[in-house]
């Protein structure tokens, strides 16, 4: 099932770096009780969610920040180092997006927004989608149909449909 507007956010274990290395975040302690902002994207690293998807998320965080969001939070089929080293690489992580990972893809199966392109070799990795939840519900959720496009997921477009 596709995660939908109106539905509850799956739990799910994701993982952030520490000081001493990984650490386990249980996503509803970031959720429950909360306005947060998730996105998710294929891979770090890759073309579209380095050179639009992320950066339109460092544009607009504090315009979130202006709505009550609480949180920014990007999650991606990667493991917590890449998306740290990622985060820091491209001023994410200074600008205030917290970088996660979902190495398992545990919370994007669960989210029925799993994506596989074997041609470009992401196997097992995610949509492109950004959504805004109140206290762990679903307000908005826009996700692309095509994953090298990033339209309807971009912070602009997200910010304009909380608006509506």
């Amino acid at each position: 099932m596709t995660l939908s507007v109106g539905d509850k956010l799956p739990g799910g274990t994701v993982l952030t770096m520490g000081a001493e290395g990984p650490e386990a975040v249980e996503l509803s302690t970031l959720t429950n009780g909360r306005n947060v902002v998730i996105f998710g994207l294929p891979g770090a690293y890759t073309g579209t969610c380095t050179t639009a998807h992320l950066p339109s998320f460092m544009r607009t965080k504090d315009a979130f920040a202006e709505k009550g969001v609480d949180e920014v939070i990007c999650i991606s089929v990667n493991d917590p180092f890449v998306m740290q080293a990622w985060g820091e690489s491209t001023g994410a992580a200074a600008a205030g997006i917290t970088m996660l990972a979902d190495a398992e893809g545990a919370f994007t199966n669960a989210a029925g927004l799993a994506f596989t392109a074997p041609p470009v070799g992401l196997i097992n990795r995610s949509q492109r989608y950004a959504l805004y939840a109140e206290d762990g519900v679903v307000k908005v959720l826009n996700a692309e149909d095509n994953p090298g496009v990033c339209e309807t997921s971009a912070g602009e477009a997200l910010l304009q449909d909380m608006q509506s």
